[in-house]
């Protein structure tokens, strides 16, 4: 593809990053150390979505909680890397 037709990044304040969690799980407290942390560097929106309270994002991850979304697209799962989910959110 030509430089002139890529996509352009959206702006890291244009992204947002929502954790998949459950109340009691020490991963998704990680997670959202992790998630906390970088969003405020790169200056993205964070929200967390507790998947005992919708039952889609239940049926859908898990097993695989905490997950990560970015826009709504999966990141991770388990364990967040935070150079990685910092490279996604600004690269």
């Amino acid at each position: 593809m030509s430089p002139l037709f890529r996509r352009k990044p959206a702006a890291s304040a244009d992204r947002v990053v929502t954790l998949v969690r459950k109340p009691g799980c020490h991963l998704c407290d990680d997670a959202q150390a992790v998630v906390q942390k970088v969003c405020a560097e790169v200056g993205a929106r964070w929200e967390p979505k507790d998947i005992t309270e919708d039952r889609e994002l239940h049926d859908r991850y898990w097993e695989q909680i905490p997950v990560v979304l970015i826009d709504g697209e999966q990141h991770t799962f388990w364990r967040v890397n935070e150079e990685r989910l910092r490279k996604a959110l600004t690269g």
